[in-house]
């Protein structure tokens, strides 16, 4: 959130030579975190108001001009530039060299230096608004058009920044650093913070009293969702341009100006933090009344979007229908047009929950969406009304409320808390004086009231909604505005017995080391829910899949059941720059317990810890990529010291290729799979070019071992020998099988150490049915160096066995 500090100064007398420093940083320590502070008079550094003094036609162009632009103390530059409106005595934006504009309005911001333009030296730009950033406060009627300032009668010379009054301070407030603060979401709010924490004069707003005795209709069907509506009929107004002062504060903190009407409910929003609404009166029948939609109801908004409302949505309406979304935007055909000359003025407190859900349903978040569902307070509807109508009254003198009505059907209670003293010093580390507390309290808006061993504490309004409800939320006010940087670090008082062996937790950390650093694997993270294309490419269903009651848009309402669909994301999102990559993910997944056999909590859902892996590559790489996913897998229980696991074919996944899958197991159960991504399911993903060889292993069934199971071995003093075999086998045969078969019942003292796969080759000299393998003997002594016949005779014996077990067929 954008905030002007000459706004906040408009509630708080903040001294001048207040150090910007000093004040965010205290902002920050107590209150709202602040990201940045800028000054927005730098943005317009060596821009100045200069004035056209001749107009002369370019020698070599007909669409340039040759202008004489009075910069300042009668310092006449010649200026060239293709302006249409262009006249004599106007006053023009200049850019001396040195100052940074966007050329055309496009791109990046580019300095501007002393040049020809066709053959006639320029001094400077003379600007159109979109080239200085300021097209909303000045829209261009055609593309050629300079932006002419001679209304605000600033004298050559003058800087852009004091001519326009933006000589001003903007501060980036982090909005995750105030989630919980509703009173903060406006300038007012702010400003009573900064008149706390330095024990300055908060101005106050006058109460709004109607003169009118005639009451409008409003109705309240639903007072739980809408406990309070506050509806004024007001005549005797037009549409025109706001002043440019308030035009200004509203562009500050990022929104657009409109229009006089609009942008005196925008400023009241953004000055109390409390939204408003107004209505074309002349196209409202009958009454407003607050009530839940009808399902099926129709609704077309200000931006054009066209909804079909359910039940859950609260909506304004009037005698015919909705007219508005309540908390998140009015009716396109009900607000403000160019015709309207009195409006239904709207200020109402809606609950917080109700809004939130409406607006992701439609994905529809808006400032007054915002700023309603973090629980604003009821009260505040009166500092918006005091203020919206004095400015009705400021902008239109001739205006009159001509009905008015304040239906408030469900109070506020304010919050009362009792905490103990003794209990507060405990916890704060420290003793404050009663004082102190008091009145740092007090400067907040707390009623506090001392007995002997506690105090008791009314909580304002504004903090009432659900921010401060327990004894533990006075003790962090207390702290915060004494200043933490207050209290003295004591050293906490504790033994340790022994070290703590977490296996699990460091068997996931050796994890993800092995296949970053080992495997060369880049980790993501994803979110905790799923794109619905993505789900239905890889789950086989959506059975004991958690759908979101408010999903973050309509297409993500899942909880992440598998890691693979977000995977699967991340390969879209990455195959457009990359022929080949290799990513993992370890994260939680979340299913019903009700689909979950054995789960002890009933409760909650199930939940798991996931490893998901994706090795792609070009198509015509299958092979390899599936031997590199099932090498980094297969290697990974002995890198990261665990049970080993092993790879069987029981049951294939939804999402794999027919061919070429594989289960991984651990004792017996499976724990996971290791497939290619068939191509059904690559295109329904929106993978178009690539393979992929997906992973997916449940991580809380990894053992971990408690010790090293590493055994020494002696280099070996004689020689090492290798025999190659080549054999025919059956094509069902696997490597796993031959491997078993040799070195089963191997004693220690045997003279063959080791067997290892060489290739495999099936082509038109094999037979149908079977296939060629060749394997690597390694065959030695402890004691000797082998004579051949020795070696012969291993070779022979393994033959031997492997013909007895497999049935081979000896290769020339």
């Amino acid at each position: 959130m954008k905030l002007s500090l000459n706004w906040i100064k408009d509630f708080v007398n903040i001294p001048d030579d207040m150090d910007l420093k000093t004040l965010s940083y205290d902002l920050t320590m107590s209150t709202v975190e602040v990201e940045g502070a800028e000054s927005l008079a730098e943005r317009f550094e060596k821009i100045i108001v200069g004035e056209i003094k001749e107009v002369l036609p370019h020698p070599n162009a007909d669409k340039l001009r040759v202008c004489k632009v009075d910069i300042g103390n009668g310092d006449i530059k010649d200026i060239v530039c293709g302006g249409s409106n262009l006249e004599v005595g106007m006053k023009v934006v200049v850019a001396c060299p040195g100052a940074m504009v966007r050329w055309h309005g496009e791109g990046e911001p580019v300095e501007i230096k002393n040049t020809k333009l066709r053959g006639v030296a320029s001094f400077g730009m003379i600007c159109a608004s979109t080239e200085v950033g300021l097209e909303d406060l000045f829209p261009l009627k055609d593309d050629h058009e300079i932006m002419d300032i001679t209304e605000f009668g600033a004298e050559a010379g003058t800087p852009l920044a004091t001519a326009l009054d933006l000589d001003d301070i903007i501060l980036e407030i982090d909005n995750k650093s105030m989630t919980n603060r509703p009173d903060l979401w406006g300038h007012y709010g702010i400003a009573r913070e900064l008149a706390a924490l330095y024990n300055l004069p908060l101005k106050k707003f006058d109460t709004y009293v109607p003169t009118v005795d005639t009451e409008y209709d409003v109705r309240i069907a639903d007072a739980d969702r809408c406990p309070r509506f506050i509806g004024a009929k007001v005549e005797g107004l037009s549409v025109k341009p706001s002043p440019f002062k308030m035009q200004t504060r509203i562009w500050r903190v990022g929104m657009r100006p409109i229009n006089a009407l609009v942008d005196i409910t925008n400023y009241v929003m953004l000055a109390t933090g409390q939204p408003t609404h107004v209505y074309d009166s002349n196209h409202i029948i009958d009454h407003i009344e607050v009530r839940r939609a009808n399902e099926g109801e129709a609704l077309q908004l200000l931006n054009d979007k066209v909804l079909e409302l359910s039940t859950d949505d609260l909506v304004i309406a009037d005698g015919e229908g909705a007219v508005g979304l309540a908390g998140v935007m009015g009716g396109g055909k009900d607000s403000v047009l160019p015709e309207t000359e009195s409006v239904i003025f709207e200020c109402a407190n809606f609950e917080s929950r109700g809004i939130r859900r409406t607006a992701l349903r439609y994905d529809n978040r808006t400032e007054a969406s915002s700023r309603y569902e973090k629980a604003i307070d009821p009260e505040r509807c009166d500092q918006a009304v005091s203020m919206a109508m004095e400015l009705f009254a400021e902008l239109y003198p001739e205006m009159k409320v001509t009905a008015y009505k304040d239906l408030y059907v469900k109070k506020l209670e304010k919050k009362e808390i009792d905490v103990e003293l003794e209990w507060l010093d405990r916890r704060l580390g420290m003793r404050i004086p009663q004082d102190v507390v008091a009145n740092k309290l007090g400067t907040m808006g707390y009623e506090v009231t001392f007995t002997d061993d506690k105090m008791h504490i009314v909580v304002p309004t504004w903090r009432s909604t659900g921010d401060v409800s327990i004894k533990a939320d006075i003790m962090e006010e207390v702290a915060r505005m004494y200043g933490y940087e207050n209290f003295q670090p004591t050293s906490i008082t504790t033994t340790f017995d022994g070290a703590i062996n977490q296996l699990e937790v460091d068997l996931v950390r050796k994890i993800k080391e092995y296949l970053a650093f080992r495997c060369n694997m880049q980790e993501i993270f994803t979110y905790p829910w799923m794109t619905d294309e993505f789900v239905h490419a890889i789950m086989p269903s959506l059975d004991g899949i958690l759908a979101l009651a408010t999903p973050p848009s309509p297409n993500e309402s899942y909880v992440k059941c598998s890691l693979l669909p977000n995977i699967c994301k991340a390969i879209v999102k990455n195959e457009r720059n990359f022929d080949e990559f290799d990513i993992f993910e370890e994260a939680q997944i979340f299913l019903d317990s009700d689909y979950t056999e054995g789960y002890p909590n009933e409760k909650l859902p199930y939940q798991r810890k996931h490893l998901g892996c994706a090795f792609v590559g070009k198509s015509e790489n299958i092979g390899e990529l599936f031997r590199r996913a099932k090498g980094v897998i297969g290697m990974m229980p002995r890198y990261t010291h665990m049970e080993a696991f092993t790879f069987e074919k029981a049951e294939k996944p939804y999402w794999a290729d027919e061919t070429v899958w594989l289960n991984i197991c651990l004792d017996g159960k499976k724990i996971g799979d290791l497939a290619l991504l068939s191509r059904k399911s690559a295109m329904a993903c929106g993978i178009k070019v690539l393979s992929a060889v997906l992973v997916e292993l449940d991580m809380d069934a990894l053992v971990p071992l408690k010790s090293r199971t590493n055994r020494y071995a002696r280099l070996p003093e004689f020689p090492m020998n290798e025999y190659d075999l080549s054999f025919l086998v059956d094509c069902e045969t696997k490597w796993a099988d031959i491997y078993n078969a040799i070195m089963a019942k191997k004693s220690d003292d045997s003279l063959l150490k080791d067997v290892k796969f060489v290739d495999e080759y099936k082509g038109k000299q094999i037979p149908a049915g079977k296939k060629s393998v060749t394997i690597r003997l390694v065959i030695g002594s402890n004691e000797k160096t082998l004579t051949g016949a020795e070696i012969e005779q291993v070779a022979k014996s393994t033959t031997k066995k492997l013909s007895k077990v497999i049935n081979i067929e000896i290769r020339a």
